[in-house]
Formats: C-alpha cells, structure tokens, sequence
C-alpha cells in the first residue's frame, strides 16, 4: 500500500530563528512529509532562509506573497497548493514552535478515523503554558462562542494545528471563505462541518512562541467576531459553503 502524501504548511512572517530549527524538527517526527513556507514578505529574511533550506532540501518547498496579507489568505494558499499537487494530507501548523512536532504522529494516527484531526488544547490531556488570564479569556469566550453560532461540535475551534484530509478540502469553495484573519479557523470547520467532514480531537499543549512576538491584536478579534456572526446567518439561511458542479467539472 502506496504512503499517503503529506504536506505541511507553515505561515510565516518574521519567523527566521524558528525556521530551520522548526523544518528539521518536523522532518524528526515525519521523515516523509513535504513542507510548504508560505511567507508574506518577512522583512527579517524568513523568506531567504526558507529558499536556502528549499536548496539544500527537495521536501522543502516555498511561496512568496508580496506582502503581509493575512493568517486566513496565506492558510489558503497552501490549501490550494495541496489541491493542486496532488497531497492526501494537509498539516497546519504555527511557525513559532507553540505547536510542537512531537505531537504529528498523533494526529496522522488518527486520519483512518476522521477527515480533520484537531491538536486540541481543550480535550483531556491538553493545555496551554505561558499565557496569562486575558489570553485564556479571550480563547474560550471565542471557543464557545463558534460553537453556539456555528453549531461545532469541537471543543477547539480557534487553534490552526490540524490535519486536513485534501480530498474534502476540494468539495469545499474557497472563493466564499470570507475569513482573512484569526476568524479563519472556526470558519473553515464551519465550511468542513457542512460538506461532512468527521471531527477527531487529540490533546496537545501549546506553548508560548520561543522568540519573536504574537501576531495578536483586539481589534482583529473584534472583527473575527462580527465574521462568525455573518457566518451564523449564512446557516440560519442555509447559504450553500461547497462547490457547484460547474465549478467541480
């Protein structure tokens, strides 16, 4: 039996102390895997790191975007690269080791049950380590709130360390994903929910970045909310979220 094929993608902005040590560490625990860098435009030179690891490394593979164009948009292209180029598997992860590789087999180990593998901080055995109360505040209100809006059955809606299996990435339209930024992962469950995607959550610990600084801010998080709330309607209206034949053929 033919090994799937497994890409994984890290979006990068000014990542370049984490990304080769990152590379190599995912290559430790997926010898196999493919990993795509898809860089806005770093100004620190992530983007001329991961070329040089491309070079030396044939599963290393890169794209470059003009600039710094949003978490939603940059998930997205590599969405589409693995549509394009034929994968099994998608792993994302964050760039900035508080999603660490050791927990990839756990996930890959539970893709024969599942079409989306959830590395969860919110399922027994999960956790998080360095964040203070406003952090853990704002994760479960948001949490809770993607699960009363969008009816998710998922207890971690917002984090982005997940296993995507791509031939259901492919009945989905990514033209009318509307979320650009952290609103993007509860909307791709959402998306992945109504096309019948099976949910499997495995417990992981996030940690706090190991160098640089997050990404965070509050007003993107209160436009991250009215986004869930427009996607509450889409449902209350039953607004189509996959592809239409003609677009299919």
């Amino acid at each position: 039996m033919t090994a799937p094929r497994v890409l994984v993608t890290l979006c990068t902005y000014n990542e370049r102390e984490n990304l080769q040590p990152l590379v190599e560490e995912i290559h430790r625990f997926l010898p196999t895997a493919d990993v795509l860098v898809i860089d806005d435009n770093s100004p620190d030179g992530t983007g001329q790191l991961a070329d040089e690891l491309a070079e030396r490394d044939q599963r290393v593979h890169v794209l470059h975007r003009e600039g710094k164009l949003g978490l939603g948009s940059a998930t997205l292209a590599g969405f589409r690269y693995a549509i394009q180029h034929g994968y099994d598997w998608l792993i994302n992860m964050d760039a900035d080791f508080s999603h660490h590789p050791r927990y990839l087999p756990s996930l890959m180990e539970k893709t024969d049950e599942a079409d989306v593998v959830i590395g969860s901080r919110y399922v027994p055995g999960g956790g998080v380590e360095g964040w203070g109360w406003k952090r853990h505040f704002m994760s479960r209100g948001i949490n809770w709130y993607a699960r009363w809006l969008l009816g998710l059955p998922t207890r971690d809606n917002s984090g982005a360390y997940r296993c995507y299996r791509v031939a259901k990435l492919r009945e989905l339209d990514l033209e009318r994903i509307r979320s650009r930024g952290y609103s993007f992962q509860e909307e791709i469950l959402y998306r992945c929910r109504c096309v019948g995607c099976r949910f499997v959550e495995v417990p992981i610990v996030f940690e706090d970045r190991r160098f640089g600084s997050s990404k965070i801010n509050w007003r993107e998080s209160v436009v991250a909310l009215w986004i869930l709330f427009r996607l509450a309607l889409d449902r209350l209206l039953g607004r189509p979220v996959s592809r239409t034949p003609e677009s299919t053929s």
